[in-house]
């Protein structure tokens, strides 16, 4: 194997190794220690410190310290609020405080978050010393980092540690292994601070400038009315099957039991549509395959309100399947896209932005909306009239996301050239 791509798998999997490790399974530990109305709180973060967080950090790598470096003090760090975040927890038990535990959380993830935008810059970076093309050569490397966040995913599943804070020390671990790592990789360009240059290039923002085109500029707005469809599902998914163990028809089934091992499908699907999209990109362009993504979340949303862990267990299937195209042809297409269409001299910056947009901006509002609409839609309620709650709420994700992609085909002007790729 090519000594370039087995570095980029390494880093790939470790990467969402880290994330996988609790992303999915928190709003179960959560529920459990009554902060159940809360968890909106927890994943909405994540999009808060995305607001200023990847951008301030690409903002760095581009123009001062090189981005593997920038890679491994950010895990160093995200490690220390992780670590620190599971292990109050496994002290506390019962008794853990609220305003602690989500202090030490956010420490965390604003350290983390900068990192996704990170390693694709070294990627693509890494992959351009080589010759070799980012749309072909990506995606197949990009698939070991769902196999890391599926094997996480089943780690702490199989371990039981879904209602334990013990999800969070392993994160941490993980992090440590990335951040020392990240130090053997090749060194980056910088741009530095030499000659003349404009005050937007001083500060690193000319990323910014893209709202100039038309194009880029819808394409961002909808990253990030799409990104707030991505985090409802990660916060909302395990709780919702969890509450299905209160109906004594559902309490013993393998969705309840396991349910993280159940929405692992979802990350498993991703590594198939990984492979399509290079194909899809060539022949359809960015405009048909955001727009499929689109389609898909409001079917993920969709699925999930009409099915259950008994006889309707087929439907969270189907609703795991298309996660794979629902999130890949957003997040790996949208990054490749902006690679694409901006200069090299800002593509930390560029792929901060759009990281901004979707788990910034759009993350951080679509979490605490989603948060208002499950506790209105299920707040005060037991047994299977709160399931039927939880069913409305996805049904009105599921408009949502139909509602952007509506918008998304009249509103965004692209003309697909097909020997360009993307």
């Amino acid at each position: 194997m090519n000594t370039t791509k087995f570095k980029l798998i390494v880093m790939n999997f470790l990467e969402l190794a880290v994330w996988g490790a609790y992303l999915t399974s928190q709003g179960r530990y959560l529920a459990e220690m009554n902060f159940g109305s809360q968890i909106g709180w927890f994943f909405s973060v994540q999009g808060l410190v995305s607001i200023f967080m990847p951008a301030l950090v690409g903002i760095i790598a581009d123009r001062w310290i090189p981005a593997q470096k920038m890679l491994s003090l950010c895990h160093f760090l995200a490690a220390a609020g992780m670590l620190a975040a599971g292990i109050y927890g496994l002290q506390a038990g019962e008794a853990v405080r609220f305003p602690v535990l989500f202090a030490l959380y956010t420490f965390s993830v604003a350290f983390y978050m900068p990192t996704i935008s990170l390693v694709n810059s070294v990627a693509y970076t890494m992959l351009e010393r080589d010759g070799q093309d980012t749309v072909k050569a990506y995606p197949p490397i990009r698939i070991w980092g769902t196999i890391g966040f599926i094997v996480l995913m089943w780690v702490v599943d199989l371990c039981g540690f879904q209602a334990s804070s013990m999800q969070y020390v392993i994160s941490g671990g993980l992090s440590i292994m990335l951040a020392v790592y990240a130090l053997t990789l090749p060194a980056c360009p910088v741009s530095g601070s030499k000659g003349e240059s404009s005050l937007l290039e001083s500060l690193g923002l000319k990323a910014f400038t893209l709202f100039k085109d038309p194009k880029m500029a819808i394409f961002f707005i909808f990253s990030f009315l799409l990104g707030a469809a991505l985090q409802v599902s990660n916060g909302f998914a395990n709780t919702y099957m969890g509450d299905f163990g209160a109906v004594a028809e559902y309490a013993h089934t393998f969705g309840v039991k396991h349910s993280n091992m159940l929405i692992s499908l979802s990350q498993i699907s991703e590594t198939f549509c990984i492979l399509l999209i290079p194909f899809f990109l060539k022949k359809l362009g960015i405009k048909r395959v955001m727009l499929t993504a689109m389609l898909a979340w409001g079917l993920r949303f969709a699925f999930f309100g009409l099915g259950n862990p008994g006889g309707g267990v087929w439907l969270f299937v189907l609703s795991m399947v298309v996660y794979g195209v629902a999130f890949d042809f957003f997040n790996i297409s949208g990054s490749l896209f902006v690679d694409k269409n901006t200069d090299t001299g800002i593509r930390s910056s560029a792929q901060g932005l759009f990281m901004l947009m979707t788990n910034g901006f759009g993350a951080s509002i679509g979490s605490l909306a989603a948060q208002a609409v499950v506790n209105a839609s299920t707040g005060g309620l037991e047994g299977m009239a709160k399931m039927e709650g939880w069913s409305t709420a996805w049904y009105i994700f599921a408009a949502y996301a139909f509602t952007i992609a509506i918008l998304f085909a009249i509103l965004f002007r692209y003309k697909h050239n097909e020997e360009a790729t993307a």
